[in-house]
C-alpha cells in the first residue's frame, strides 16, 4: 500500500479538490471537498481545497495543481462542464469524461440509453411548455415529476391527481429547464456503488417518507440504511451487473453510484446514475466501502 501512495504522489503532484460551485448541491459539495481533502492530507498528498464559483478560470490558467479530485455535484460539476475545462487545459481529474457526465446529468437521456442497451427503467415523458396535464396522466396516478437535472432529488413531487400536475412543474422549473414527469414504481430502494469496476456491498434504503426525498436524505433521524442489503447471493448478483452495465452503458470511468427501485414482481428498475455521489462521513458510497471494509480515506485514495 505504501508503495502505491508514494506512486500517486508522483503521478497526481499538487491535487486540487474542487467543491462548492453555484447550484443547489452546493452545501454538500462543500462538505464532500472538506472531507475528501482532509483524507488526501491525512495520505501525504499535497492537496489543496477549492470552493470553485462555477464560473472564473483563473485557478485553472494559474498552473498551480496538476491534477483535480472533482467534489463538485450537480450542474457546473457533474455535467461534463468541468470536465470539458480540465480537458482543454489537459489536466488530469477523477471520474467520467466530458460526455458521460453530461449523459449522466440528464436522467431523461439517461434512461433513453438504457431503453436502448435493454435495461429496464420506470415509463416516462419530457414536460415541455404546450404538454398539457391530460398527456402527462397516461403515465397512470401516482407519478413523479422531477427536474431532468438536478440531483439530491431537489425539485421533486409525487403527484397523486391531476390537479397538482400544473404546481408541481412550477416547482421543477425553477430548478431546470429540462423536466421530466416518471412513472412511480412502488417498491424497495436500492442503490450500488462503483469504484473502478468493483461494484460495492449493495445498500437497501428504507423510509417513512413515500420516496427517498431531500428530507429523508439529509434531515431525517428515521431513514434506515442496511447494508449488506437484505438481497439473497443471486438477487445481488443481478442488481451489480445491472449496475455495471448501467455504468458502462453511460460511458462513465472512475466511480459512481446507481439508483434502483424494485417493483412488485420483482425487478430492479434504473432510476438515475451519479457520477460525482456524495463523499461526507455520511454518503452512502463512503458507507459501502466501509461494510466492504475500506475506510473513507482508503476510498478516497482508490478513487
Amino acid at each position: 500500500l505504501q508503495e502505491s501512495i508514494e506512486e500517486l504522489k508522483k503521478l497526481a503532484g499538487k491535487v486540487g479538490v474542487l467543491m462548492g460551485g453555484n447550484n443547489a448541491e452546493r452545501k454538500i459539495s462543500l462538505k464532500s471537498g472538506v472531507a475528501v481533502c482532509g483524507a488526501l492530507i491525512g495520505y501525504g498528498i499535497d492537496a489543496e481545497a477549492i470552493d470553485w464559483d462555477g464560473s472564473s478560470l483563473a485557478i485553472f490558467d494559474s498552473k498551480k495543481f496538476d491534477s483535480f479530485f472533482i467534489a463538485l455535484h450537480g450542474r457546473g460539476g457533474e455535467d461534463g462542464s468541468i470536465q470539458a475545462i480540465l480537458d482543454i487545459k489537459h489536466t488530469p481529474y477523477t471520474g467520467s469524461g466530458v460526455l458521460a457526465s453530461a449523459l449522466g446529468i440528464d436522467k431523461r437521456k439517461a434512461k433513453i440509453i438504457w431503453e436502448a442497451a435493454g435495461l429496464l427503467t420506470p415509463a416516462y415523458l419530457s414536460v415541455v411548455r404546450d404538454t398539457s396535464p391530460e398527456v402527462i396522466r397516461s403515465l397512470g396516478f401516482p407519478l413523479v415529476i422531477k427536474p431532468a437535472r438536478e440531483g439530491s432529488s431537489i425539485g421533486i413531487t409525487l403527484v397523486d391527481t391531476e390537479s397538482d400536475i400544473l404546481d408541481a412543474i412550477r416547482l421543477a422549473r425553477t430548478y431546470d429547464s429540462e423536466i421530466m414527469a416518471e412513472q412511480y414504481i412502488e417498491g424497495a430502494e436500492y442503490t450500488v456503488s462503483i469504484v473502478g469496476d468493483t461494484v460495492l456491498p449493495v445498500i437497501k434504503i428504507e423510509t417513512e417518507s413515500r420516496f427517498y426525498d431531500y428530507d429523508a436524505k439529509y434531515n431525517s433521524d428515521s431513514t434506515r440504511y442496511i447494508c449488506p442489503s437484505d438481497l439473497n447471493k443471486r438477487e445481488n448478483d443481478e442488481i451489480s451487473d445491472i449496475a455495471l452495465d448501467a455504468f458502462s452503458a453511460i460511458g462513465c470511468v472512475g466511480w459512481g453510484r446507481v439508483d434502483f427501485i424494485r417493483d412488485e414482481t420483482g425487478n430492479f428498475q434504473l432510476i438515475e446514475l451519479n457520477t460525482v455521489p456524495g463523499m461526507t462521513d455520511h454518503s452512502l458510497v463512503p458507507m459501502s466501502a466501509k461494510v466492504a471494509g475500506i475506510d473513507f480515506d482508503r476510498l478516497v485514495m482508490q478513487i
